[in-house]
């Protein structure tokens, strides 16, 4: 356990390095910490926490930055949260109001990204299985067949299959025939327990293009059931600690672009009560090692229906963002919850 003194220290340290970026030394802090020490006392106190792993030392600098464990201590136990002012949050809910839900959606990733200038995130309920209307396959050359699913609630999905053997039209036809027929309304998972059953029915040259086509179409139409939404990718580039590594940028965007770890992260979340947060390694994602991921879930009638979040660096203003992201996720509630009234 820290020492008061010592927790005092570390504060105004992770304050005046989140304010302006720039390793803080002894005496930077004995001018903002308030506490009457000398810079020799001070000193010695970062050493202590530099040993205790909540401050490093940059090679260029004599100053000292917080770590991730330094952040970690920071938001659970030193931060101070700023309310959002009234007339912010009126405007906030008035951009949530009103719209159907796939606008409302939209604006609250685009008022996370606005008002925090990082990158906001929201995982939009979750649509029930799709299920299927019907299904065609269409040869395009010898060995690559396309799959075409068409869902009851009008969804087309296609999908390039590349298969061991070729097919003439005719297997094809009635390959999509015998599935059509007995599988329609279905969604894939029903498929999947039927077929499992049955496929030991079916002609030994057609399963593999059955197995094949079940897991296509389910992946297919798994991407789907979890929309995603993320604004202000962009403002990441004005950041210097993520901006000056090009690979971890360009690993940053593969991840928003990839979505499915990402997803998983903050379907995470929804088991949370109020807001979660992610600093560092902590989300267990290498891409975002330098990142720190700020979420909420949001709720209709008593049901988690996804999250909202912020992506951005761990040097961010989290007595700031963490507001914006819990009230974001309470107005959303509040939007979607009158939709369904």
């Amino acid at each position: 356990m820290l020492d008061d003194r010592s927790r005092s220290l570390l504060k105004s340290l992770v304050e005046h390095y989140i304010a302006d970026g720039q390793p803080v030394g002894s005496r930077a802090l004995s001018k903002f910490s308030g506490l009457d020490l000398s810079p020799a006392t001070i000193r010695n106190v970062m050493a202590d926490l530099e040993d205790a792993g909540f401050v490093a030392s940059p090679h260029t600098s004599a100053g000292r930055v917080p770590t991730s464990r330094g952040y970690r201590l920071f938001v659970d136990s030193l931060l101070t949260v700023q309310p959002l002012e009234a007339r912010q949050m009126g405007e906030m809910e008035e951009a949530l109001q009103g719209r159907p839900v796939n606008q409302i959606i939209a604006s609250a990733s685009q008022l996370l990204s606005g008002l925090t200038h990082f990158a906001g995130v929201v995982i939009a309920p979750r649509r029930a299985p799709s299920r299927i209307r019907q299904i065609e396959f269409l040869t395009l050359s010898e060995k690559r067949i396309l799959l075409i699913i068409v869902t009851t609630d009008g969804d087309v999905q296609n999908r390039v299959l590349t298969t061991e053997k070729s097919y003439s039209s005719a297997e094809l036809v009635s390959a999509a025939n015998y599935l059509n027929q007995n599988f329609a309304g279905m969604d894939f998972e029903q498929i999947r327990q039927r077929l499992s059953v049955e496929i030991m029915q079916l002609r030994e040259d057609i399963k593999p293009l059955m197995t094949q086509a079940l897991e296509a179409g389910d992946a297919a139409l798994s991407e789907n059931s979890a929309p995603y939404v993320i604004s202000g990718e962009r403002n990441l580039l004005d950041v210097e600690e993520l901006s000056s590594n090009m690979k971890r940028l360009r690993d940053l965007f593969d991840l928003f672009e990839q979505r499915s770890s990402l997803i998983r992260l903050l379907d995470v979340s929804n088991r949370a009560t109020g807001v979660k947060i992610y600093i560092g390694g902590e989300s267990g994602i290498a891409t975002l090692d330098e990142c720190s991921v700020v979420a909420a879930p949001y709720v209709v009638d008593g049901q988690v229906l996804g999250s909202v979040g912020v992506i951005g660096p761990t040097r961010m203003a989290y007595e700031r963002v963490i507001p914006i992201v819990d009230i974001t996720a309470k107005l959303l509630s509040s939007a979607l919850s009158q939709q369904n009234s």
